[in-house]
């Protein structure tokens, strides 16, 4: 399964959403997006795409925040996979959203817009950066893969 990943669109609008991403996104399984997609029409543009598992970020609108939960735990082909927006300090985000799941394969996890993928405690960390800048895909077969794409 191939996991298009997008986090910090920070968008008012579709158009405010790169080509580039909306492009990759139609040819992948499932879309996820670790939070701050700030309007509720851009994630329903995500949905006209595909499938979206969403969480909602600290500069999502109200109407966001009472559509999508702060966190959640997806089932992929047997691969246990975290997502959430994380909060705080860009720095040491990783480690912090770390300890809000338990034991997964991967955490899915924006806030910071730096790109992250990186294992801590045996767990795949993956942060897909700033939409306006990069975005990523993970691959979900008998093991997991993940690249970030950069603009």
């Amino acid at each position: 399964m191939r996991i298009g990943v997008i986090a910090d669109t920070h968008a008012q609008a579709v158009e405010d959403i790169p080509l580039s991403i909306l492009d990759v996104l139609e040819r992948v399984d499932l879309i996820v997006h670790a939070g701050d997609i700030t309007e509720r029409a851009v994630l329903e543009r995500f949905r006209e795409i595909g499938e979206v598992k969403a969480v909602y970020g600290n500069m999502d609108s109200g109407e966001l925040k009472r559509m999508l939960p702060d966190r959640r735990t997806l089932d992929i082909e047997g691969k246990q996979i975290g997502v959430c927006h994380g909060s705080g300090e860009p720095w040491g985000v990783a480690e912090r959203v770390r300890l809000l799941f338990g034991e997964v394969d991967v955490i899915i996890f924006g806030h910071s817009h730096l790109p992250f993928n990186e294992y801590i405690r045996g767990t795949l960390m993956f942060n897909p950066g700033r939409a306006r800048d990069s975005f990523g895909i993970v691959t979900i077969e008998k093991e997991i893969k993940a690249e970030i794409i950069k603009f």
